[in-house]
């Protein structure tokens, strides 16, 4: 069957994001500095955010409680105002940061949207993930916006079946092997992974590369070369 639906993740697939939290965890450690190495203090905000999934969910906010337990861990209760304030004013101004979109992307869904039935399918927090697609001008390219606390496979039948014709004649398309891909093409999509050079250590996942809905491309702007093979 003809492709319908061509799903986007949004995070360091349509615009950067993992870019931030690098440059915030490092700010990070040099605030922790008379507390911890740096190595040690990355392990203990990664056991964190792990931690903490299941309460606050992915994104800025639960990211900047996650720094401040580790803080409090780290100095044993006894972290510095001026710490925990620092810590407080760099989540905030990566909730303010500039939408940068990546290279491609906009030429691609123009290209795409008079062709098929283009959806956001993007996890995080609600306020943050709308804030951003407003600030990338890309809203009105798409069908659909769905801002979801997990993705599962369940997820991408739901929304493939709610804004398409089913998963079956879908394609998702993102950066993460184990959020956009696997479930995705576990659900029955075409899953296209389009690698970023940071991404997450909790997203890392080994490739399905002998699943035939597999592709992957170096960068986005492949994507209508790559649907012209799938569906010849």
């Amino acid at each position: 069957m003809a492709l319908t639906t061509i799903a986007f993740d949004a995070d360091d697939t349509l615009w950067q994001n993992e870019q931030f939290y690098r440059f915030t965890q490092a700010r990070f450690a040099e605030l922790l500095a008379p507390y911890a190495e740096a190595a040690d203090l990355d392990a203990r905000l990664l056991a964190a955010e792990r931690r903490n999934l299941g309460l606050y969910g992915f994104g800025i906010k639960g990211f900047t409680l996650s720094m401040i337990e580790t803080a409090l861990e780290v100095t044993e209760g006894k972290a510095p105002g001026a710490v925990v304030s620092g810590i407080l004013a760099a989540g905030r101004e990566m909730l303010a940061h500039p939408v940068e979109t990546l290279p491609g992307v906009r030429e691609t869904l123009e290209a795409l949207a008079p062709r098929y039935r283009l959806l956001m399918i993007t996890k995080g927090d609600l306020f943050d993930q709308e804030r951003k697609l407003a600030a990338s001008g890309l809203g009105d390219l798409f069908a659909a916006v769905e801002i979801v606390s997990d993705k599962t496979v369940a997820t991408y039948e739901r929304i493939f079946a709610r804004h398409g014709d089913g998963a079956g004649r879908a394609l998702m398309v993102g950066n993460s092997l184990k959020s956009d891909i696997l479930p995705a093409i576990a659900a029955g999509s075409f899953g296209v992974y389009v690698p970023h050079d940071l991404t997450w250590v909790h997203e890392h996942a080994e490739k399905p590369a002998n699943h035939p809905r597999f592709r992957e491309l170096d960068t986005i702007d492949g994507l209508l070369r790559l649907l012209d093979t799938i569906e010849s």
